[in-house]
């Protein structure tokens, strides 16, 4: 059965807040999909319109990213690998599972309130690099990849710190890493969507439009070294909201 999608009185609004989501986001190197949730819970899409919307969206704005910024020169291959063998299949496995819209609510609430917390927290500093077990980074990809799939997100908003602050890689390093680990992840995620549920919400084109209209300018903003604090603080407080409100819904 096709999916409705939101009445035109208000989707003006919600491709307005998909673009500026995405023009924060790629200004920060990040694919945006926490973001294009926030935008979509606060809006009142439903859960099944929102997972397959905000990974697609990933995809077009991290693969914009990964040409824009070409970090091949950046990208640890050793971390790389072990990360994304592990999950990716987890990322597909997420995507198959249908959720009953209550606890996807509250799922992605906590996904989103831990989101807003690490963008208003103090900047990640980096500390000296150490050698991972691979068998640790293999389980961290297990567990981003399948909250990937299950949720919408593409987790490059939880492993860039992670990666920086155990002193895996480096700033720089990690941000190239988080591109190609949120690219997969959102592929897989999708994959295993559309396995069970058919096809995209009705609408979606538009959505993909303003996401990547959005990054178009995020990307140059990140050029221009625009304040990145400033930027992460805004998305913290969207987040917090829409935290806050699929919290609510979900708990009532």
């Amino acid at each position: 059965m096709a999916l409705e999608f939101i009445t035109l009185a208000h989707s003006y609004w919600l491709l307005f807040a998909i673009a500026l989501m995405a023009v924060l986001y790629a200004s920060v190197g990040h694919g945006g999909a926490s973001g294009y949730l926030a935008a979509m819970a606060l809006s009142g899409l439903a859960p099944e319109q929102m997972r397959p919307a905000a990974l697609l969206m990933n995809i077009v704005v991290t693969c914009w990213l990964l040409y824009r910024f070409k970090p091949r020169g950046l990208m640890p291959i050793r971390l790389f690998w072990p990360l994304v063998l592990t999950s990716a299949p987890m990322a597909f496995i997420g995507g198959t599972i249908k959720v009953d819209a209550d606890i996807y609510q509250l799922l992605l609430g906590s996904v989103l309130l831990l989101a807003a917390v690490r963008m208003l927290a103090a900047p990640v500093t980096a500390v000296a690099e150490v050698e991972p077990h691979r068998y640790l980074v293999a389980a961290l990809g297990a567990l981003l990849g399948f909250a990937a799939g299950l949720t919408g997100i593409g987790g490059g908003v939880y492993l860039s710190p992670i990666l920086v602050l155990t002193g895996w890689c480096s700033v720089r390093a990690s941000a190239a890493l988080a591109a190609g680990f949120i690219l997969l992840n959102s592929l897989a995620g999708l994959s295993g969507y559309l396995l069970t549920a058919g096809s995209l919400p009705i609408g979606t084109g538009w959505l993909l439009f303003a996401a990547f209209t959005g990054c178009l300018l995020g990307t140059e903003l990140a050029t221009h070294r625009a304040s990145s604090r400033l930027l992460q603080t805004l998305l913290g407080l969207v987040l917090g909201v829409a935290a806050v409100k699929m919290l609510s819904m979900a708990l009532e």
